[in-house]
């Protein structure tokens, strides 16, 4: 659908960022999918779209430690990537959200550990939005409705400055994703 450019904020949330550029430079997001649009039901123009490895545990690494916009100060406003994560804290791995229109009800609060906010989208944002407005169905609980007919295709996630540091990790999924 074209393509979209993210700025990571490695001094205020350096664990989530080197996470996220961990899979970018292992290739772990490459032929991945956006799986997900979450549309506000008040204002389905805006919302967030969710995309990376899914439940694949070939491409995981291990879960990266809970950066709460508490901490970083990175609010979750419009064009935010953020890390997804399970009910736990400490459970991100290779899913992440980008915003459209302001999403303040996933940062942290004192009662609630809220999401790892870790960047900004800075070009694309015609893209995350046309992604958004697709068709959706099927899933369950708090995603019911929010999955993606046809998701769409993550071709290659790479660096555009800075030097990349695989992991050394396994690439487990080269051999059973052909």
């Amino acid at each position: 659908m074209g393509k979209i450019i993210v700025a990571v904020d490695v001094k205020r949330a350096p664990a989530t960022s080197r996470n996220f550029l961990a899979y970018v430079d292992d290739g772990r997001l490459n032929g991945t999918e956006f799986y997900r649009s979450a549309r506000k039901k008040a204002d389905p123009k805006t919302g967030y779209i969710q995309g990376g490895i899914r439940t694949n545990l070939r491409r995981a690494l291990p879960p990266v430690t809970h950066e709460p916009t508490t901490r970083t100060g990175i609010k979750h406003d419009h064009a935010t990537i953020s890390m997804a994560r399970k009910d736990r804290l400490g459970s991100a791995t290779g899913n992440f959200f980008l915003t459209v229109g302001d999403t303040y009800y996933m940062d942290a609060t004192a009662n609630y550990a809220g999401y790892a906010a870790f960047g900004r989208v800075v070009a694309g944002m015609p893209v995350v939005k046309r992604i958004l407005a697709v068709p959706t169905s099927g899933g369950t609980g708090p995603m019911k409705g929010q999955m993606i007919d046809n998701p769409v295709k993550i071709i290659r996630a790479r660096r555009l400055d800075g030097i990349p540091r695989p992991t050394g990790y396994p690439k487990a999924w080269l051999i059973w994703e052909r």
